[in-house]
């Protein structure tokens, strides 16, 4: 998958997600780990990724939030799809 400045890279025990622009340039690596497990190996990227944000925001910390604001990176948890079902079949 490709984005303008963004390529996910699947490989076989990792993914690689290369940021770049002609100011900055990076690899993020995402590679199964204790808090993944749950994931099919699809998925295990958005997972790692949707938990970590979670839980550094989760810090509440004003280093992380104040760095967080200067970049413009924002986080908001939003609900599993089990979590959007059960909330639909209460509002029934």
């Amino acid at each position: 998958m490709t984005t303008p400045g963004l390529d996910i890279i699947p490989g076989n025990d990792m993914t690689r997600i290369r940021a770049a622009c002609e100011h900055q340039r990076g690899l993020i690596y995402v590679v199964p780990a204790e808090r993944s497990w749950v994931c099919d190996k699809e998925y295990l990227p958005a997972h790692a990724l949707a938990g970590f944000f979670r839980e550094l925001t989760a810090l509440d910390s004003k280093e992380v939030e104040g760095l967080m604001q200067q970049w413009g990176i924002y986080f908001r948890q939003l609900p599993t799809e089990q979590e959007s079902t059960e909330a639909e079949a209460v509002e029934s």
